[in-house]
């Protein structure tokens, strides 16, 4: 039985949270190795698109609360979540068209790209803040939990409690449409053929006939949709605040070398060892050894790590280690 305690115990407090944010650190690492496979730079502006698509899916919020629309016990930004992917794609793909082709005609070197999208970066973050502010928004609505710690009390006779939270579901079931859907395309379709092709070999898929910019619209409409879809995801399962959007391109990134940048299932595979690492790390871990250890051996001390205003600094280390060990990455980043 204290085991079964203790397993609880560990599964509210790290299984869930480490599967929820991986899949959201998954979602945003795969719109980064797609852009770097595809259009061949690293985009730093990428953070900032997903929190500029979460205020617009915020604005889209409010107004269908202010109406009185509501999705019963799910929140109303999933209904919204569609708008806010649709203008963050045009502001994207207007974004390209004024910025990004230009040096892409003029055959700029991939770092000569990344301090472009820097730029892009801080006027996407500005603007952001110019729309919803700068404080912590909480948007979310509907049933906050699937199953709440009480309940499942009152049902296992458990000491320990286990809450299930709706946006902790909402973020896997998400994660699991968007990842096969893209797959199937990237794998089925002709344009994710076309894709896959120009990311092996650029003069060979131009001689091949396929239309490059074509190519890199549906990249940047495909990126954005994962990154907005990603940031509503992580706004709903703690809060939106526009500063932690950059903050969190450091995991996004790391998540991404890991896996193997150009590579889409390394990306999924980064997203979780990335959150876990971060999770295990930062977690007080006295509650679960209480249950597992001896009573005398039970420790007295938090048993952390590290605190959690240090995650960060998790992904920055495994970010360093895999740069200078393996810099490319567990999966050998092949394009997609």
């Amino acid at each position: 039985m204290a085991f079964l305690e203790g397993f609880v115990a560990l599964a509210n407090f790290v299984l869930l949270p480490g599967i929820a944010y991986g899949s959201q650190l998954a979602l945003g690492a795969l719109g980064v190795t797609l852009i770097f496979g595809i259009l061949r730079f690293s985009n730093f502006a990428h953070g900032d698109t997903m929190a500029f698509g979460t205020a617009i899916t915020i604005l889209f919020t409010w107004g269908l609360q202010a109406l009185g629309v509501g999705f019963g016990v799910l929140p109303t930004a999933l209904v919204a979540l569609p708008a806010g992917i649709a203008v963050t794609m045009v502001f994207v793909l207007a974004t390209d068209r004024a910025v990004y082709r230009f040096y892409r005609r003029q055959k700029a070197a991939p770092a000569i790209l990344m301090i472009v999208s820097m730029g892009v970066m801080f006027v996407m973050n500005a603007l952001t803040r110019f729309m919803v502010g700068v404080q912590d928004i909480g948007f979310s609505d509907g049933e906050r939990f699937v199953v709440t710690a009480r309940a499942f009390r009152e049902m296992t006779g458990m000491q320990e409690g286990l809450a299930l939270r709706t946006a902790q579901v909402m973020t896997v079931v998400a994660t699991l449409i968007a990842v096969s859907a893209l797959f199937w395309f990237l794998s089925r379709t002709r344009t994710g053929k076309s894709m896959r092709a120009f990311a092996d070999n650029e003069d060979l898929a131009l001689l091949s006939g396929i239309n490059p910019e074509r190519v890199v619209a549906v990249t940047w409409i495909i990126a954005t949709a994962l990154a907005t879809t990603a940031g509503v995801l992580y706004g709903l399962d703690k809060s939106f605040r526009a500063f932690t959007y950059f903050q969190l391109l450091l995991p996004i990134f790391a998540a991404a070398v890991l896996g193997g940048l150009g590579n889409p299932l390394g990306a999924v595979a980064g997203g979780f060892v990335i959150a876990f690492s971060e999770v295990t790390l930062t977690y007080a871990w006295r509650r679960v050894l209480g249950h597992w250890l001896p009573e005398g051996l039970a420790p007295s001390g938090l048993m952390q790590l590290m605190g959690t205003d240090y995650k960060f600094a998790v992904s920055f280390a495994i970010l360093v280690v895999v740069l200078l060990f393996r810099p490319t990455g567990l999966f050998r980043g092949k394009p997609t």
